[in-house]
């Protein structure tokens, strides 16, 4: 014999009942059965809501009972023939109206009573059973009906009543020994007082009843249908990439459904469990998936931990102070309160030193639990040797579990290190003697990074997913995407990282997915977007709260770079192009750099300096080994080794910066180029870098334009004025070419001094034969004495660029 009961979502509606009844005559081909239903679906919150409505004197309660009416009214009327459909018809009615007397009752008497409440609450089991039974007779005829409640006997304690396996074990056998039917259908969550008044066995009462039959009659197996493929390895709505879970153990499936896992609820495996009943968890609307079986298995050695589950809605509360020391029965005392005030204990921690302990309580039983804590230490709380009560709330418990936890050594620093690498603070932490179970407790609004980022960790063969926050899609912004957009499935392959763009952003729109931008037609779709506000841009990445947020900032733009410090300090990694920042004053260099230490958040900025060039990444290598930087000449600006390699007498200088504009070399406004500024900010970088303290007022510019175009404030202005100054570019081209020299804008650094500005290389130097849009960096060090450190190649470009902010991305991923 096998036992299958359907929850509500499998008895929704008719359409969902014809899936039922498919999946029963189906299985009624090989095996006897039991047919334990739910009420349909939203039915039992109905009637909750009628009844009170009905003790508060609402008439409204009417409308609520015509609602359940026509629900299963339509119902029957879909499922059995219309020649068949009268006297079932006047039944369900009959049932209806008994339902409305005894909410008449309420409403005349201004009150509900728990045991009132459990006969109304009744109605719903009592009317999808009776509809189901029906509707399977049409094609079963060795299928029948049988009351619950006729079987399965409680006490008196309404609302979650205690049932009496005794009495109850013994009816059921009786009943199935008797009765040869091939199908019974039965109403679950129901049952009765040996007094015979109708009560309710509580939370997952449906999923009880069909326990308790199966344990009864030794069921060969009990089935959960219900709406999704069994147990999943986390839950599948806030983590996409959960997998159903095949086999588990009583134990294990016990914790996940402790721990939140809403298929089932723990005491519907406890009739079961004593007798190693399986369990096999199936999807209604996908009957040919696998599902879940639950059994008393040997455990897989390959399988360490089995699932990662959660409880929302929690507070702790704490106990401490030193009058707890030593003293006997402080323990006790706390959780006699709480048992009196009927107060459930989820979570226990205690400090070795006796001197604290925490406990984790549902958010709704928080106040009461502190006043019932306060009043029974009020004496050692007025002589100060206990603290006041101290409660923290909307915090939730996160719990690894697997039978297996506990033949393998690291799992908790590994779940700890996980979740602090996210900036998710644990509160507590609790682990029973069984190592089947690490729970943590943690802010609410940090649950969906936290099993977001344990999952991947645990289940995801290492695959490492980056979230991008984009700002900027110009130039360099645009052949960012298109890179990635290229290479993902190359670094999903090879690299494990699973890199999406979650937010773009230009000076006008922004657009957000929390699921991932797609990037095939961005452009179009970021035009659809909302207007772009920086400040609500910080406030979406902080409330989406994904694991591995990397800001990306592609702008040129100085309050962008002030942002970083709101991103830093949520934990939110930073990739940026923009050299305003690691240029700006050296304290706040440094605090930026204090800030990514801090909260675990990335700070990284190689294409600040050289584009693509591993420049940066060298200085931090050489100071990491412990070599020292004693000098630095470099030629840093792509835009101006470009500008004076095509500069000649067939070409204007006017002409050759248009071009440069052109084809992407310069920034938005060509004078922070031509001004020495850009350039001025990268040696400043590269010196901060090698460890030494400076400010950028500190560097001596000599620049090469003159003072009226240095002074004109828009683009129109500063080409007209190279055209009226061309004479002075012709005349210092001239003078290279009588020293038989090239112009190339040079950066240095010795001795404590820096300079940035326009000089005479000749033809021995390596600097001479620089050609095109590259740089060239030339580092003198401890180890690098006579023969320089040389880097060299491409120093601008939107490709390059993009290659190099590209490449700081995936070194998050490496981490």
């Amino acid at each position: 014999m096998k036992v299958l009961k359907f929850g509500g979502t499998s008895v929704a509606n008719a359409q969902n009942i014809k899936l039922v009844l498919e999946i029963i005559n189906q299985k009624a081909k090989n095996d006897q059965l039991v047919v334990v239903v739910s009420a349909l679906s939203k039915v039992t919150d109905l009637l909750q809501s009628a009844a009170a409505k009905a003790a508060a004197n609402d008439e409204s309660f009417r409308e609520v009972v015509a609602e359940i009416e026509k629900k299963h009214l339509d119902t029957l009327k879909e499922l059995i023939p219309v020649s068949e459909q009268s006297s079932l018809l006047s039944h369900v009615k009959r049932i209806i109206n008994h339902l409305e007397t005894l909410l008449d009752g309420c409403f005349l008497l201004g009150e509900l009573s728990p045991r009132t409440a459990d006969t109304i609450l009744s109605f719903g089991e009592l009317l999808s059973s009776f509809i189901i039974a029906q509707a399977l007779q049409q094609t079963e005829k060795n299928a029948v009906y049988k009351d619950s409640r006729e079987l399965i006997k409680t006490n008196a304690d309404f609302g979650k009543a205690v049932v009496n396996f005794e009495v109850s074990n013994q009816l059921i056998q009786e009943y199935f020994a008797s009765n040869e039917s091939k199908i019974n259908i039965l109403p679950g969550f129901i049952a009765q007082t040996l007094d015979g008044i109708t009560s309710t066995l509580g939370r997952g009462g449906s999923d009880y009843t069909a326990a308790i039959i199966a344990g009864a009659v030794d069921a060969e197996q009990l089935e959960i249908w219900t709406d999704v493929n069994g147990m999943f390895t986390a839950n599948p709505k806030i983590v996409k990439q959960a997998q159903p879970i095949a086999n588990i153990s009583y134990q294990e499936a016990m914790e996940l459904s402790h721990f939140g896992a809403k298929v089932l609820y723990p005491p519907t495996i406890q009739p079961v469990l004593r007798k190693n009943i399986p369990i096999l968890i199936k999807n209604t609307f996908e009957p040919e998936a696998v599902g879940t079986l639950i059994s008393d298995t040997v455990v897989s050695k390959d399988t360490v931990v089995k699932g990662i589950s959660h409880i929302d809605n929690i507070s702790l509360l704490t106990l401490e102070g030193p009058g707890m020391i030593g003293v006997t029965g402080s323990s006790r005392r706390l959780f006699e309160v709480l048992s009196q005030e009927k107060i459930n204990v989820i979570f226990i921690t205690q400090a070795s030193s006796e001197h604290s302990i925490c406990i984790g309580i549902l958010n709704s039983d928080a106040d009461n639990a502190e006043a019932a804590i306060n009043r029974a230490f009020e004496i050692e709380i007025a002589q100060n040797k206990i603290d006041p009560c101290y409660v923290e709330k909307d915090l939730c418990i996160i719990a690894l579990v697997g039978e297996n936890m506990k033949n393998h050594q690291g799992l908790s620093g590994r779940m700890f290190s996980t979740l602090g690498k996210n900036n998710v603070n644990i509160r507590a932490i609790a682990q029973g003697a069984s190592e089947r179970n690490i729970s943590t407790v943690i802010n609410e609004r940090d649950v969906k990074k936290a099993l977001n980022t344990l999952h991947e960790n645990f289940f995801e063969e290492n695959t490492k997913q980056l979230n991008l926050f984009v700002m900027g899609v110009g130039n360099v912004g645009e052949k960012f995407i298109e890179q990635i957009h290229t290479q993902r499935k190359f670094l999903k392959d090879n690299l494990k990282i699973n890199v999406r763009v979650i937010a773009l952003s230009n000076s006008r729109k922004m657009l957000f997915d929390e699921d991932g931008i797609s990037l095939k037609d961005w452009q179009s779709t970021l035009e659809k977007g909302e207007a772009a506000i920086p400040t609500e841009f910080i406030a979406r990445a902080k409330e989406l709260n994904l694991r591995n947020s990397i800001f990306v900032d592609i702008t040129a733009n100085s309050s962008v770079s002030e942002m970083y410090e709101k991103f830093l300090k949520e934990s939110i990694a930073v990739v940026t192009c923009n050299k305003i920042a690691c240029s700006s004053a050296y304290d706040n260099y440094k605090k930026l750099k204090s800030l990514s230490r801090q909260y675990n958040a990335p700070f990284l900025f190689e294409t600040n300096v050289g584009a693509g060039l591993p420049i940066i990444d060298t200085v931090k290598n050489l100071i990491a080994s412990g070599d020292k930087v004693h000098k630095i000449q470099a030629v840093l600006s792509g835009s101006l080794n470009f500008i004076f390699n095509n500069f000649d007498k067939n070409n204007s200088f006017h002409d050759v910066v248009k071009e440069a504009g052109v084809q992407g070399f310069t920034e938005p406004d060509p004078k922070i180029d031509l001004s020495g500024v850009d350039v001025a900010r990268k040696i400043l970088i590269l010196i901060r870098e090698s460890g030494y303290e400076m400010d950028i007022d500190a560097i001596a510019n000599e620049s090469f334009l003159p003072a009226e175009c240095l002074a004109t404030t828009n683009n129109e202005d500063f080409f007209a004025s190279l055209i009226k100054h061309a004479p002075h570019f012709e005349k210092i081209y001239e003078e290279a070419l009588a020293k038989d020299s090239r112009l190339k804008y040079v950066a240095q650094f010795e001795n404590g001094k820096a300079s940035v500005g326009l000089q005479f290389i000749p033809k021995d130097h390596p600097f001479y034969n620089l050609e095109g849009k590259d740089n060239i960096v030339l580092f003198y060090t401890d180890r690098y004495v006579d023969q320089p450190l040389l880097i060299k190649g491409a120093g601008a470009g939107a490709a390059v660029t993009a290659s190099g902010i590209f490449a700081d991305v995936i070194r998050i991923g490496n981490v």
